[in-house]
């Protein structure tokens, strides 16, 4: 009888072990749990619910269904800053990618002072972007900053308003934009880093050319990283709200009215809570479409290093 009930007994200890393990393991990650819950998905929750109602969240609170979210397309104001941020957005991705991808290729050559460089070229991507706008601020001042300034040189006098121009405010908040395309460039500098040197001295004895060479090892090699630059980017260009509210608040005549900075206005400035909610939704919406088509289509251009070696 003692050596039938031995085993049971063995598996019972065994069984309390993990279950302690595992009540360890869900007590350590119980604060990012309880944060996600009430911070994140509680706070989600909440303005699924606040949507459906006309309120200041202080005195008025009535129920109106979806008539927020119908409306919305009806506001011209919605229209437009939904129009100026896919624009933004849509320049500013491919830009920022094109760039980081230029200077990693520049900074993955054997240069003297080469960590200098990375240094120069990844500050931006630090500094507080308060003291960011502050500089651009100056640099695009029309009278005396240093862009004009550059650009009187050159014979081109006047130059243009910049953010006091209806024509040219968003084009410079988007080259403000890709100025900061350090954080990107530095990941592309550890994927270009991460490449078999075998496979480009392979494709030099076969005689394939610089070009080629980019083309078909340095792009399938890096596609990965690309995918996740463009995902990134393409996230937080949708929510652009900083250089838009610092710099021009919006204007002038509403050319840089991003669409976060209009769901500012609308909750914290008008207390329309309800359809700030619903605006907040409809970009969750936007960017649900916009991230699901990316990894669709990354099956057709985004490849791995173990598929390459089949």
């Amino acid at each position: 009888m003692v050596r039938a009930s031995a085993p049971a007994a063995t598996g019972r200890r065994r069984l309390s072990l993990k279950t302690k393990e595992a009540i360890a393991g869900y007590l350590f990650i119980s604060p990012w749990l309880i944060g996600f819950v009430v911070f994140v998905l509680g706070a989600m929750i909440a303005s699924l619910v606040i949507s459906l109602y006309k309120t200041n969240l202080l005195s008025t609170f009535r129920f109106v269904g979806f008539d927020h979210y119908l409306g919305a397309f009806q506001d011209r104001l919605f229209r437009k800053a939904l129009s100026v941020t896919t624009y933004y957005t849509f320049t500013v991705v491919p830009l920022q990618t094109i760039s980081a991808l230029s200077m990693a290729l520049l900074l993955n050559q054997k240069l003297r002072g080469q960590g200098t460089f990375r240094t120069i070229y990844y500050l931006p991507s630090v500094v507080s972007s308060v003291a960011t706008i502050s500089v651009w601020w100056w640099m695009l001042n029309p009278d005396v900053g240093l862009i004009n300034t550059i650009l009187a040189k050159i014979g081109i006098d006047p130059g243009p308003r910049w953010l006091l121009s209806q024509q040219w405010a968003l084009p410079a908040i988007i080259l403000m934009a890709v100025w900061g395309s350090g954080g990107s460039m530095l990941i592309f500098l550890g994927a270009l880093q991460g490449i078999p040197k075998e496979l480009y001295e392979s494709a030099m004895l076969d005689g394939a050319a610089a070009l080629r060479r980019f083309l078909h090892i340095t792009i399938p090699m890096i596609s990965s990283t690309i995918f996740f630059s463009l995902v990134m980017g393409l996230i937080g260009a949708f929510q652009v709200f900083g250089a838009s509210y610092l710099m021009t608040e919006g204007g002038p005549n509403n050319a840089t009215l991003t669409y976060v900075l209009y769901l500012y206005r609308k909750s914290f400035q008008q207390l329309r809570f309800g359809y700030a909610s619903a605006l907040a939704w409809i970009l969750f919406v936007i960017l649900m479409f916009f991230t699901l088509l990316m990894f669709k289509s990354s099956d057709v251009w985004v490849y791995y290093e173990t598929e390459l070696r089949k």
